[in-house]
């Protein structure tokens, strides 16, 4: 099927850079530091009580969510669940 006139085909496959990323290149690709990189997880994933694994690697879903809850701002519409004890 060929593109009518004014559309634009994309071809090109999207390939994550890597497969796995590391804390520390975690960090660096989202250009944060790693103790702010272990607060969002502790915040938006290990927020049931839960202690955070010592050798964590992310793949690109991962970095997508990451990047999303660090550009993220407090809405004061949106009611959080307090953490569990």
């Amino acid at each position: 099927m060929l593109p009518e006139e004014g559309e634009i085909l994309m071809n090109k496959t999207l390939m994550p850079d890597k497969e796995f990323y590391t804390e520390p290149e975690a960090a660096a690709y989202l250009n944060i530091s790693i103790p702010r990189l272990h607060s969002l997880l502790d915040e938006h994933i290990f927020n049931d009580g839960s202690a955070r694994p010592g050798d964590l690697t992310f793949c690109e879903s991962d970095m997508v969510l990451l990047k999303f809850w660090r550009n993220s701002q407090p809405n004061p519409k949106v009611i959080r669940m307090p953490r569990r004890n």
